[in-house]
């Protein structure tokens, strides 16, 4: 019995062999080449991505990292300056349009307030004007008012 061939239970069935066009060949590892020290050039060690520390040739490492210039941690105003500006011209312009829209609303009620007080005393003007003097002087002298009444009766008998 070959000894690589796998065993065969008694009672299973056996299978066709299969074929197989890969050669074993092309999984033979190749020669190695020799590395001499001196042509590989200088090697670190970094860390990788589980923390381990790994060697690397020099060549290929990332540039170290820049040095960042030291913070300013003096206190900041509670409000930006400008922030606070934006807040007055704000609050400014709201004030100033408030104000011109109740001034403009006051010149319109006064012209308003003029313009019937002014119709009230014209029509008072045109009224006594238009007044007959008898009616002023209590009746006693004035222009004559002739009133004629003529009554007409006519009867018809339509019968």
């Amino acid at each position: 019995m070959n000894e690589h061939a796998p065993a065969v239970h008694p009672h299973t069935p056996t299978a066709p062999a299969a074929y197989d066009p890969a050669p074993l060949d092309l999984y033979a590892p190749a020669p190695a080449a020799v590395e001499l020290a001196a042509g590989r050039g200088p090697v670190v060690w970094v860390p990788d991505a589980y923390g381990r520390m790994v060697p690397m040739p020099k060549h290929l490492t990332p540039p170290p990292m820049a040095v960042p210039e030291p913070r300013d941690l003096t206190p900041l105003p509670l409000l930006d300056p400008i922030a606070q500006r934006f807040i007055g011209a704000g609050i400014g312009g709201g004030a100033l349009a408030a104000g011109v829209g109740w001034g403009i609303g006051e010149v319109i009620n006064a012209a308003a307030g003029f313009a019937s007080g002014a119709a009230m005393w014209i029509a008072l003007a045109v009224l006594a004007w238009r007044m007959p003097t008898r009616a002023i002087n209590g009746g006693r002298s004035g222009s004559t008012v002739n009133i004629r009444k003529a009554v007409i009766k006519r009867s018809h008998f339509h019968g």
